[in-house]
């Protein structure tokens, strides 16, 4: 990592940004998708919706951060950013939306069926085509069916917002490639149990040529994060730094930020995934000194890649936020999981050693407040004084 890059305060100016003009604006879209979701006829569609929205509302916060770009001193016309903004906060959190539910309905319905799973996937290669016919019913093979017309409203939202943005005809190929590789890993990883493992190895035996470095839950993990086709959105719509070209960003997101990104989530629910059922890629390494070994080196090559984009301060501010976030979760300490939290941290810099210090004290905090409401766990009145 470059020594400048290193030593810069400018991500936790970001991360400033990041709390004071955009995750406003990402609470509100939030709830009127809740309200949305509270309309669903299907009571457990309407559960699952409500569910994603509630425990998985993290994952928009955290994602809006490709928002920033329009949220600083910029040149040119202020109204204009602001638009940019908005767009790309609205396109973050519906896309997400849309996985999380999705997720839900794979994870905690009775279907264990493949072409359901790739059905129900459609709608975000259809959120993300706005040139292309949408395949439409995508709850063909679902045991239930009546949205409402929630999941089609998310879809429209997402193709609306990038059939307006100028730069996303240049973005388009590498997100539909990306969005290609998470359906295909959500449908292996979510097939019958004794078939799952099987699936995943032979679809990434078709793309190890690529990747030689990389164990297949490694890939897998890499194509489970939104990360990358955000941060091509964010600059497909014209505004803030000059954007780096999308194969550069692409190289750097995937696998390395994205596989970070999963890994650290898999590894902080092991536990929750053994009681569930559930697949967790990190199950696969051999112990903890290896899962520690495998996601520092990944880590080492996403700061490496970083170094050379000209955005960097803001991809540096996403890896130290996934850092912060996930290893600040109380999971870490219930399941003796501290040693391979700091030496993530200690590889990472003092930075991500700050941040990760702020996301514990905003935890402890939450406890004490309401959850899932704005900052997760703060009041409304209490986050204006916390963003003053």
């Amino acid at each position: 990592m470059l020594r400048s890059a290193r030593w810069t305060w400018k991500p936790l100016l970001i991360t400033r940004r990041h709390l004071v003009h955009v995750l406003p604006q990402v609470e509100r879209e939030l709830d009127l998708w809740r309200g949305r979701a509270g309309e669903i006829p299907d009571p457990e569609l309407r559960r699952q919706a409500l569910s994603s929205l509630t425990h998985k509302r993290f994952h928009c916060q955290g994602g809006s951060v490709f928002a920033t770009r329009f949220a600083g001193p910029f040149p040119g016309d202020d109204e204009v950013a602001s638009r940019a903004r908005a767009a790309v906060v609205r396109f973050i959190v519906a896309l997400q939306t849309i996985s999380d539910y999705l997720d839900n309905l794979c994870d905690r319905t009775q279907s264990l069926n493949a072409a359901d799973f790739r059905q129900l996937h459609q709608s975000m290669m259809d959120a993300i085509s706005p040139d292309q016919p949408r395949a439409g019913d995508y709850y063909r093979f679902h045991p239930h069916r009546e949205d409402g017309g929630y999941l089609e409203a998310l879809v429209t939202a997402c193709r609306s917002i990038l059939s307006q943005l100028p730069g996303f005809p240049g973005v388009q190929k590498p997100v539909r490639r990306l969005m290609g590789l998470y359906v295909d890993m959500q449908v292996a990883k979510h097939i019958r149990p004794e078939k799952r493992v099987e699936a995943l190895e032979d679809w990434f035996a078709r793309h190890r040529a690529q990747y030689p470095d990389l164990r297949w839950w490694e890939f897998a993990a890499a194509s489970g994060s939104t990360l990358a086709i955000f941060a091509l959105v964010s600059q497909a719509a014209g505004q803030g730094p000059s954007p780096d070209p999308p194969q550069r960003l692409v190289g750097c997101y995937f696998p390395w930020i994205c596989g970070l990104h999963i890994l650290l989530d898999y590894l902080i629910d092991q536990e929750e995934d053994r009681r569930e059922g559930d697949l967790n890629f990190v199950s696969f390494y051999a112990g903890q000194a290896e899962a520690e070994a495998r996601m520092a080196w990944m880590l080492e090559r996403a700061l490496e890649s970083i170094a050379g984009l000209r955005d960097r301060h803001l991809h540096l501010t996403v890896v130290e936020g996934l850092l912060g976030l996930y290893l600040s979760d109380p999971k870490v300490v219930a399941q003796g999981l501290q040693p391979v939290a700091g030496a993530l941290l200690r590889r990472a810099g003092w930075r991500a050693r700050l941040v990760h210090r702020y996301c514990l004290s905003w935890r402890r905090n939450s406890q004490r407040l309401r959850p899932h409401r704005g900052l997760p766990g703060v009041e409304p009145i209490q986050r204006e004084k916390l963003l003053e």
